[in-house]
Parts: structure tokens; C-alpha cells; sequence
């Protein structure tokens, strides 16, 4: 049973009692928050974490890292390196974006070593196994290939899974009339919009949502709903095409916690400051609550190499403004594959925009940090 429904029926699991232990909290309180899906505790019930996390209303505000390998970098042993810098700069949460080698062992070695919630994204791998099998990723992947990568990600005891179920035909006919600068910047929006466009047919993931539910639920996986149409230039924020999705959204959360199933929200993405309280507080009314996760945002385009400073910037205004969990933006973002430099960097810079945005929320446990 999952920590949704275990809330709901007013037990209070040993992972509850120990997030409520690390941000000091009353666990039942921290429970009606998780019945209410306020909170998520992403916990696959295969996978024995050494750390538990909780993320949503009431708690520090969380910090996720990005590493993974390339076609053209490989190295298992880097992407280690990349982790443990991760880890000991503070970094609540990793996400394994791996794209090269063979990406189920690659996902085993960092789950054996990680200490801390991980996080990953199937439809990379399904274009992957496509792409091997001699198939473009817009003719060669099916449906069901999708599907597969997400259960198998839940199987070997992923945490939490970014799925772009928002990105629907509905979305698509917006984006063609349009007049986006930089179109759509999601990896894994631009292979679904690419998907849909080839085969003239509905996102699988939107079609088949129940089944993915379904997986879910067994293995109690959270579902990190991907933001596939968020903005790439600051030009490109709160279009109809991003509020579109995040309608879809909305009702795909509702139709999660029905199930009983976990649920985060990813939004932007380049967002200018005088929108970004504005952004979160839509988000929050539209999809009742729902922790969201936020990548940076940036808050301006023209800063490649500092982008860790920018990105601090608006997810220090993103999380006072109730944002709940920062994806880091390291210094080489648009620039080349993080070194692990990189990593320590963007995971420090998040921590800091993190740890001030909880004083302006007036959680304790910052403001005591800070009178140490």
C-alpha cells in the first residue's frame, strides 16, 4: 500500500516518523499533509534508502541533481563521482538522465551507492533501446515500449519517475500556432511532440495514464508529472502552450490521487522574477497543493556559464513564493555535460537559494541554522 493510502487511513509509516524526526514536525500532522497530497515521500517499496525524503507543504524545501551519462561519455565510475560530490553538497535527491551504455546497469550502480532518493526518466531509455534496435525515435518506438521503460524503472526500485503525460494533442495544436522563441526545449517533450506529429496519434502516457497508475501504485513509485512545455527563453513564460499543459496537469493529479498514487508537479524552466510568484501560486491553486518542482528557473537567457546564479536566483524567489523542490542548474548548463566541479557547484548554489527561501517561510530549522 502506498504512503498516500496508508495516510489516509491514519497510519503513520516508519518513513513518515522519520521525515517528521528530520524536519521536526508533528508526524501526525505530517500525515494529513500526505493524505491531503500536499507531501510525497518518494519511497519505492523495493528500494531500502538510507535517507527518506519528504517533499511538499510545511518542510524544507529540497534539492534534486542531474547526472547520467552520454553516448559519448560512458564512464559509470564519473557519473559515481558526480553522485557523491552531489551528495556531499547537500543534494536531497538525484536524477539518473543516462543516455549511454547500458543504462540498466548504469541505473544499478547508482542505486547501490546513492544514499538519498532517486529519481529517473524512462522515455529516455525507450528512444535509447529504439534508437540500438536500428528504429528512429519518432517511427521505430512504440506505445508499448514506453510503457516497458516504466516498469522496468519501477521494478529495479526507482523513487519518483518524470513522465510527460501533459504534453497531449491539445498542447500540440497550441505550440503550431505559436510563436514560441526557442519551441520546446524538454528532451522528453520534444520526443513525444515528435512522436505524436509522425503517427498522427495521442501521447501513450496521457492515453494510457491509468496503467501507469497502476504500476505505480504496486511498487509505490511518485509520479513527477514533466512540465514537456516549459519555457526555454524568458520570452516563451506563461504562454497559452505552458498553461495549457499545466491544465492537463492538474486533472492528471487529481486522477493520481484517486488511485492513491503520489504526485509532484515539474514546472519552468526561463522565467523572468516579476512572474515567478505569480507562476507557483497558479500552479498551487490549479493543482490543489501539489509539491512542485522547478527547474532553477532561470531568470534571464543571457548568462551561459553562470547559469548556477541565475537559476539561485529564481528558485530563492520560486521556493519563498511555496515551491517545494529545486532541480539544480550548473554552471555549464547550455554548455557542455557537467564535470563534477559542476555538480558541487549547481548542487550548492541550489542549497543556498533553498535554505534562504525557508527563512522567508519561517521554517524553524533555518532560522535556527542561521543563529548558529
Amino acid at each position: 500500500m502506498t504512503q498516500l493510502l496508508r495516510a489516509r487511513e491514519g497510519v503513520i509509516t516508519e518513513e513518515m516518523r522519520r521525515v517528521a524526526q528530520e524536519e521536526g514536525c508533528d508526524p501526525q500532522a505530517l500525515r494529513e499533509r500526505i493524505a491531503q497530497g500536499k507531501v510525497v515521500i518518494p519511497f519505492n517499496r523495493l528500494r531500502k534508502a538510507k535517507k527518506v525524503c519528504g517533499i511538499g507543504q510545511g518542510l524544507r524545501t529540497k534539492v534534486n541533481a542531474n547526472i547520467g551519462t552520454s553516448v559519448d561519455y560512458t564512464s559509470v565510475e564519473e557519473e559515481l563521482d558526480k553522485l557523491r560530490a552531489a551528495e556531499k553538497a547537500g543534494a536531497d535527491a538525484v536524477m539518473d538522465l543516462s543516455t549511454g551504455g547500458d543504462l540498466r546497469e548504469v541505473r544499478r550502480r547508482i542505486m547501490e551507492e546513492a544514499t538519498i532518493t532517486l529519481g529517473s526518466v524512462p522515455i529516455y531509455e525507450a528512444v535509447v533501446e529504439a534508437s540500438r534496435k536500428g528504429h528512429s525515435a519518432t517511427k521505430g518506438m512504440k506505445a508499448g515500449d514506453m510503457l516497458g521503460a516504466i516498469r522496468r524503472h519501477c521494478e529495479d526500485g526507482v523513487d519518483f519517475v518524470t513522465v510527460h503525460c501533459g504534453a497531449t494533442r491539445g498542447v500540440l495544436k497550441l505550440l503550431k500556432e505559436s510563436q514560441r522563441v526557442c519551441g520546446v526545449v524538454s528532451r522528453g517533450g520534444v520526443f513525444l511532440v515528435e512522436w505524436m506529429s509522425v503517427h498522427g496519434c495521442e501521447n501513450p502516457l496521457y492515453e494510457n495514464f491509468d496503467e501507469i497508475l497502476s504500476m505505480a501504485r504496486e511498487y509505490d513509485v511518485t509520479l513527477s508529472l514533466g512540465d514537456a512545455m516549459r519555457p526555454g527563453a524568458l520570452a516563451d513564460a506563461f504562454d497559452r502552450v505552458q498553461v495549457y499543459e499545466l491544465n492537463v496537469l492538474a486533472e492528471l493529479t487529481q486522477r493520481a490521487w484517486d488511485k492513491g498514487v503520489q504526485v509532484i508537479i515539474e514546472g519552468p524552466g526561463h522565467v523572468p522574477m516579476h512572474q515567478i510568484a505569480a507562476q507557483v501560486q497558479l500552479q498551487k491553486e490549479l493543482c490543489r497543493g501539489a509539491p512542485f518542482y522547478v527547474l532553477g528557473p532561470l531568470v534571464t537567457d543571457v548568462a551561459p556559464g553562470y547559469d548556477h546564479i541565475t537559476s539561485a536566483i529564481g528558485g530563492a524567489l520560486a521556493a519563498a513564493a511555496g515551491a517545494d523542490f529545486l532541480c539544480y542548474v550548473t554552471p555549464s548548463e547550455h554548455l557542455s555535460l557537467p564535470r563534477v566541479q559542476d555538480v558541487w557547484d549547481g548542487v550548492m548554489a541550489s542549497r543556498i537559494a533553498a535554505h534562504a527561501a525557508d527563512i522567508a517561510k519561517g521554517i524553524k530549522s533555518a532560522w535556527e541554522w542561521d543563529k548558529t
